[in-house]
Formats: C-alpha cells, sequence, structure tokens
C-alpha cells in the first residue's frame, strides 16, 4: 500500500484526523473535489479582509481538550459573537435577552419579561413541532416577528413540518447578555481559517481537485490501508435507498466602499419577504474598534438559502422523522465497512458545530486510528 490513509475531504474532520495520522508516523493522502483545502470554513482575501466564502464561522467550544488542540496551532482573537435581528426595519439583540425582551415588549425586569412569555405560551399544548417549541420558549410575539420568517427561510418549509428540537440550540436568557453562546471558549483564528488548516495539514500530502467519485473509487484499495470519508453518506452508496435531503445556501458577495457597513458582524433579516436571511460584514470579525475604519471598503456577503440540487454544496442535513429514518438504514451499511471511516457533517447526517466536528475526528482516530499505529 502506498498509503495508510486515504482521507476524503479536507475539512476540519478530515484535516484533523490526517494531523493526528502523521503525527502518529501514518502516511496520508487528502483529496478534495474543491481547488482548495479547508472545505467550509475556507476564507478568501479580498481587499485585505478574510471573506468567509461559505458562511460565518466563530469557534466556540466549552470542550477544554478540544481549545487546547486547536490551540496548538493559532492564536485565537477575542471575537464574541452578537447578533442584530432586523425585522422589517426594527432592530432586536439576538440571541433572546432583555435587551430583546425591552425592546419587543418594554420589559424592564426579568420578572415583567417572564410574565409576557408565560401569558403568551399558554396557548401551547403538547409540543409536536418547532412553532410551538418556539412559542413555549420566547412567546408568539417574538416568534412570529423573530423566528418564523427567518427559520421557514432557512430551512425551506413551514414551522408546523420542522422538528422541535431546531430551535433549542437558542438560548434564552433574562439577562442583559448579548454573547450568542454559553461556551467557555470563543474567537477567530488571527490570520483565518486558512491558518488552522494550512496547520493542520503541514507536511500532509494534499490534491485538490480530485473526485473521489470519478477515478479514486475503485482503486481506492489498492492506494491505503483505510478510508476516511466525509462526504454525503448516500453517496458513497450510490443512492441506495434514496438520495438524503439537504439545504444549500447561495451568497452574493459584495465589496462595498465604505469602512463600516452595518456595524456589527451579523445581521439577521428576519421577515418572510426579504429573499435572504442575513448580511454578513466580515472584517468584524478580526478588526475591531478604529481598525475597522483603516480600510476605506468593507466585503459583505448576502445568504440566500435554497434547495440542494445535484453539483451544489449540501450545508446542512434535514433531520426530520423520514429523514432520520433514511440515514438509519445508510448507517447500518457502515457497520459492514472494517476498511472506512466515516466522519462528518456529512458523513454522519448530523449537525456539527466547528468543536464537535473536531472532537469527532479525535474520537474516530483513537478509536480506528491509534489501534493500528
Amino acid at each position: 500500500m502506498t498509503y495508510d490513509y486515504l482521507i476524503v475531504g479536507s475539512g476540519l474532520f478530515g484535516a484533523t484526523f490526517a494531523r493526528l495520522a502523521t503525527d502518529s508516523g501514518k502516511r496520508c493522502l487528502v483529496i478534495d473535489k474543491r481547488s482548495h483545502v479547508g472545505g467550509n470554513v475556507y476564507c478568501e482575501n479580498v481587499e485585505g479582509i478574510n471573506v468567509h466564502r461559505y458562511g460565518p464561522h466563530i469557534f466556540h467550544t466549552s470542550d477544554k481538550r478540544v481549545w487546547e488542540f486547536v490551540n496548538r496551532f493559532v492564536e485565537f482573537n477575542r471575537f464574541t459573537l452578537m447578533t442584530v435581528a432586523n425585522y422589517k426595519g426594527r432592530l432586536f439583540n439576538l440571541p433572546f435577552n432583555m435587551n430583546t425582551f425591552y425592546r419587543m415588549w418594554g420589559a424592564k425586569t426579568p420578572e415583567e419579561a417572564r410574565a409576557m412569555i408565560e401569558a403568551q405560551r399558554g396557548e401551547v399544548g403538547e409540543i409536536t413541532n418547532l412553532e410551538e417549541q418556539a412559542i413555549s420558549l420566547v412567546g408568539r410575539d417574538i416568534y412570529e416577528a423573530l423566528i418564523k420568517g427567518y427559520t421557514e427561510k432557512q430551512w425551506g418549509r413551514s414551522c408546523r413540518e420542522l422538528p422541535s428540537f431546531i430551535i433549542r440550540r437558542l438560548p434564552v436568557r433574562y439577562t442583559f447578555d448579548n454573547n450568542y453562546f454559553n461556551d467557555t471558549y470563543q474567537g477567530i483564528p488571527i490570520g483565518g481559517y486558512n491558518v488552522l488548516i494550512d496547520k493542520l495539514l503541514e507536511g500532509v500530502e494534499v490534491k485538490t481537485g480530485i473526485d473521489f467519485f470519478d477515478g479514486l473509487e475503485s482503486q481506492w484499495k489498492s492506494l491505503a490501508d483505510t478510508l476516511v470519508f466525509t462526504g454525503k453518506i448516500d453517496d458513497f452508496y450510490h443512492g441506495r435507498y434514496g438520495q438524503l435531503q439537504y439545504r444549500s445556501l447561495r451568497f452574493e458577495h459584495e465589496v462595498v466602499k465604505t469602512p463600516n457597513y452595518q456595524g456589527i458582524a451579523i445581521m439577521n433579516f428576519t421577515d418572510g419577504e426579504t429573499p435572504f436571511t442575513r448580511i454578513v460584514e466580515h472584517k468584524h470579525f478580526e478588526m475591531m474598534g478604529d481598525e475597522v475604519y483603516r480600510q476605506p471598503v468593507t466585503v459583505i456577503s448576502r445568504e440566500y438559502p435554497q434547495e440542494y440540487r445535484p453539483g451544489a454544496e449540501a450545508y446542512y442535513p434535514i433531520n426530520d422523522e423520514s429523514n432520520s429514518r433514511l440515514y438509519e438504514k445508510y448507517h447500518a451499511l457502515t457497520e459492514g465497512e472494517n476498511r472506512v471511516i466515516f466522519g462528518g457533517r456529512l458523513a454522519e447526517y448530523k449537525y456539527y458545530d466547528m468543536d464537535d466536528t473536531i472532537a469527532r475526528a479525535i474520537m474516530c482516530w483513537n478509536e480506528r486510528g491509534s489501534s493500528n499505529s
């Protein structure tokens, strides 16, 4: 065998696994069908600004082991995500907190906010969908203004057709705390995510512009002892049981001749009429205070959710009941793959944050890789 591991995909899972294997003396070949490494965390430098080409990525975790792992390779800045929601020109702080409740109802104390929510959640009985879950968390006013339109654009489905667990990711606080995440550690790699990926892949053989299914699929067993696959699991099995469903995204990137377009990294547009879900202003991820004004231009990205079509990028698994059942059929096939490791959001059909992805790669190496060292 030429390689110990053929790793399909150079995103965080593939790059982390490659780093761990290489550090243990294993020889890896990493391939990626895109023209660059890094998967969806890839950054493109535009006008001196690191543009998150496939959507905003903020590293956050409470897993000290993962935090220490990534800090071996890069230094992180002190960026803290604080998001603003724009509902028909009215601005609200996210996640839902006392600033949100004051702006919506004039509530000045946690007791007043709780009373408003309690009065509105009384209409909900047994929770069976996202709409009912959202109203039970924050009441109907906030649901109608800040959740319904955004979520239905994001998923292309009525909130009544979506599972309730999706909305549980959003924290609800009865404090004036605009920090989006509750995690202990948070930041952006100084210099952008390319610095992290390049460090993870340092000394690893990498080939871009290579599609696993266009030639390598039939010969990988002659190239490597083990395959690490991070692509779509239904593609790996050629849609044997049918295609899993995903949501995709389209981005419009624009250079704007102003040093500060919206004053915040991410602004969500929560009404149903605005066709995009958010505008990302990338310089705010790494430039703070007066540094923002040292450049006369800025770069913004409008994000448009769309149905996944073959050839597009699959961003979000749709973990509803029917898709979850279908995934379990594919997952059952993987149990007989002694020479294949499946990992990452697409291969496991699960929404993973970046720290989850790295933790999964470490776990897979510990369970399947290091035992072969």
